[in-house]
């Protein structure tokens, strides 16, 4: 009976001694296998600030198969230069990153609510995501009516902001153009207010070579 009461102690001792062995500090180091170096990953989107980003899903139109073809769901951003201010749309898949649309908003491009659909909308455009540009009709598709009103307000504000730019820019170079040709102008009528006074000085000059040859001839010979 003795030996059955003190086994419970004897495991006690046991487990003791097993954490004893188990907490000691060997010394030892082990070096990893493979050493693995931090690599800066770009996106292209550094050099430009994000005015807009909204979780959303992307389709383009199949002409072929005249369809809606889904191209991914992911994030949909209005990114803006910080050199250039140019806009443009980018979306990219959520799991794998993929681009799915890429292009500027430029002046002229709309956006219209879908038919039967007020959380999707869809607008044309020269779009690069693959690559080569190629003409698009996209529809978009977002979780509610805020987000899509969000996205198709800040898409018309971009492109009229685009076109203001252009006619600007458009009445700059009229404005340079007409200076340009006022300046030339100017400088062709001084040029001629120049020349007058040294055509007088020549017909004069030849007017009194003439007298002096008169005056000769009409001297008698000795």
């Amino acid at each position: 009976m003795a030996s059955i009461s003190n086994e419970p102690e004897r495991e006690n001792r046991d487990e003791e001694e097993s954490g004893a062995n188990e907490d000691e500090d060997t010394g030892a180091q082990v070096a990893p296998i493979i050493k693995l170096e931090e690599v800066a990953v770009t996106t292209g989107e550094e050099n430009e600030d994000a005015i807009l980003d909204l979780k959303s899903k992307l389709y383009r139109f199949d002409k072929d198969g005249s369809q809606w073809k889904e191209r991914g769901a992911g994030t949909v951003k209005f990114l803006k230069h910080k050199e250039s201010g140019k806009i443009r749309l980018v979306m990219r898949q959520s799991k794998t990153l993929k681009i799915c649309a890429n292009h500027l908003v430029t002046s002229g491009m709309s956006v219209q609510e879908h038919a039967g659909n007020d959380k999707s909308c869809v607008w044309h455009a020269r779009d690069f995501s693959d690559g080569e540009l190629k003409d698009e009709l996209f529809c978009i598709r977002f979780a509610s009516v805020e987000n899509c009103k969000a996205f198709m307000e800040k898409f018309k504000e971009v492109a009229e902001s685009e076109e203001e730019k252009e006619e600007s820019k458009e009445a700059s170079d009229t404005a340079g153009l007409l200076e340009k040709l006022t300046v030339e102008e100017k400088n062709t009528e001084e040029e001629k207010k120049e020349e007058k006074p040294v055509e007088k000085v020549a017909s004069a000059e030849a007017e009194k070579a003439v007298e002096e040859k008169k005056t000769e001839e009409s001297v008698p010979s000795a």
